[in-house]
């Protein structure tokens, strides 16, 4: 493979890889927010069993398309190289 698209490809992954720990601050930070409030039992419940119905709304679709862009653009960029 040419070193064009090695640097490439980790470039993407590392974008990948940011984004991900963005989407991952996030939730601490909501985390972080929901301790200082200090909640009762029964609203952190509340709050997980949203959270878990949520989640596979929100995060999930996220997550699926950041990786999904990453590997299409490496498939390109992999083709690219093959197909020059």
């Amino acid at each position: 493979m040419s070193v064009g698209l090695i640097v490439f490809l980790i470039i993407l992954f590392v974008i990948a890889l940011g984004a991900t720990l963005f989407a991952f601050k996030q939730e601490e930070n909501k985390l972080r927010r929901y301790e200082e409030e200090g909640d009762s039992p029964e609203n952190e419940r509340i709050r997980s069993s949203e959270y878990e119905v949520n989640s596979l709304k929100t995060n999930v679709p996220i997550l699926i398309g950041i990786y999904s862009l990453a590997v299409l653009i490496g498939l390109i960029a992999f083709m690219f190289y093959i197909f020059n």
